[in-house]
């Protein structure tokens, strides 16, 4: 790395130091910024990434797409273009050098509005690229999340500065060398745009049996474009995206709730409570009642909630 880029790095870690005193993901003044303190490699957590700009500012991170690895640190930046279930753990971490993360959200609104400001054309014929990636660090880049970062200590400048320099990140974003992943998903009409729409729709009915016609209409695809464009974009079929979701809000419930499996399983839309009990052990390596055992055993109950919806 460059000495402009390791500078500007060394200002946004005193900054992030200063807000998050203790682990966790730490919500800021700026509604759509987050920051994140971790000071060990635990283990991995599951959660739904919502669409978010993400850096690793000290240690690294690695993320699981489906079968995919998604491997980030200070020399890069990994975004999430669509609402994604993923897996994740930190790498590198200690207590004296925690890891240190910053997460800025945004919506395929600001992406469009952008397109429109700007001299992107986006072509809707071109087939739909995966909906994360990762791409190296650019001082440009840097220098405008610092700015935004910067504001925290000028809190009269948020409502008015915030979206500005929000607006540029974006922007140096869509410029680099995977901003055509940004491009898709703000364009009305496109695949990716498409597919969104369907993934909005398996997460507010993640609980209901899935119904491939309704989210091809929706999609205003045929069933086999559906299943095609959806993996390409979420490495995974629209089925395997709702057993992500459901998998992930159970163990959230049996966590936070004095619920047991069964009443679980139903809630989260199974009829059946032993293949509830063979999908739970796929995904996290234990039956329902052995995972609460041993999380509550490692952890206590703060810790292991948090590091649940440390990816929302």
């Amino acid at each position: 790395m460059s000495e402009i880029i390791t500078k500007q790095q060394n200002e946004l870690t005193k900054i992030i130091e200063r807000f998050t005193q203790k682990d966790g993901v730490h919500p800021t003044a700026i509604p759509s910024l987050f920051f994140m303190r971790v000071s060990n490699t635990a283990g991995q957590s599951h959660g739904v990434y919502k669409p978010s700009f993400c850096m690793v500012v000290q240690g690294a991170k690695e993320v699981w797409l489906a079968q995919e690895r998604f491997r980030y640190s200070p020399a890069d930046y990994l975004v999430a273009s669509v609402h994604l279930p993923v897996t994740a753990q930190v790498t590198e971490a200690t207590p004296d050098v925690p890891y240190l993360g910053f997460k800025l959200e945004f919506t395929s609104s600001q992406i469009l509005e952008l397109l429109h400001d700007s001299e992107f054309r986006v072509d809707l014929k071109q087939n739909p690229k995966r909906a994360m990636f990762v791409s190296q660090i650019e001082s440009s880049l840097l220098d405008s999340v610092i700015r935004l970062a910067r504001l925290l200590d000028n809190p009269k400048d948020i409502p008015v500065l915030a979206p500005l320099f929000t607006k540029e990140i974006l922007y140096r974003v869509l410029q680099g060398q995977n901003g055509i992943i940004l491009e898709q998903i703000g364009m009305e009409g496109s695949s990716t745009h498409q597919i969104k729409l369907a993934i909005e729709q398996i997460m507010n009915n993640y609980d209901s049996p899935l119904r491939i016609e309704e989210l091809a209409e929706i999609a205003n695809m045929s069933i086999s474009s559906l299943h095609r464009h959806f993996k390409e974009i979420t490495a995974m079929s629209p089925l395997q995206f709702q057993k992500q979701l459901r998998m992930q809000e159970a163990r959230r419930l049996l966590l936070t709730e004095s619920a047991d499996a069964s009443e679980v399983a139903y809630r989260v839309g199974y009829e059946s409570a032993s293949q509830f009990s063979r999908e739970y052990s796929r995904m996290f390596g234990f039956p329902p009642k052995a995972d609460m055992k041993r999380l509550k055993e490692t952890y206590d109950q703060e810790q292991v909630v948090t590091e649940q919806v440390s990816n929302v």
